[in-house]
């Protein structure tokens, strides 16, 4: 765990972890503006299944996608602790439907393997790296791929 009184060094990433698909990921900390409730957002037609629809963030007007229906995980069941993660890659701001947030990490680069070959381009850019976190695997979510219309979806 964390321990929050220790400013990151320039080897050192904090990242947000979180479930999804009932799968363990994360995002690099500076990725993130905020996490939000779930709350109903707007549908819009023919959007592919993991866009949800839209969302006003103080008046601008975000997607909000489904990441395990993104990542081939199933949809994410309705739950009070279903939460969004709004986060910002390239310009663009988006939101990611979760399923719960769980803590705050901090690692050394040298603790973020490479992604393994599972013959899936797909996958491979989807994810950045893995991380071991005792004997669970947390996997570093590539925001700009999430973006990417190749991954099933346009923003």
């Amino acid at each position: 765990m964390l321990d929050v009184t220790e400013a990151p060094t320039e080897t050192q990433f904090e990242f947000i972890t979180f479930s999804a698909g009932e799968q363990s990921f994360c995002l690099e900390i500076t990725q993130i503006r905020e996490i939000r409730r779930w709350a109903p957002v707007t549908k819009l037609p023919h959007t592919p299944d993991d866009v949800l629809g839209v969302m006003n963030l103080r008046g601008a007007v975000i997607p909000i996608f489904d990441l395990a229906a993104r990542f081939g995980l199933g949809t994410t069941p309705d739950n009070e602790r279903n939460v969004v993660i709004v986060a910002a890659a390239g310009g663009t701001t988006i939101g990611l439907l979760v399923e719960s947030v769980s803590e705050i990490l901090s690692v050394d680069k040298s603790a973020i393997q490479e992604t393994p070959d599972i013959k899936s381009e797909a996958a491979r850019q989807a994810i950045l790296g893995v991380i071991s976190v005792g004997e669970n695997m947390v996997r570093v979510v590539n925001l700009d791929a999430v973006l990417d219309n190749e991954m099933g979806g346009a923003v």
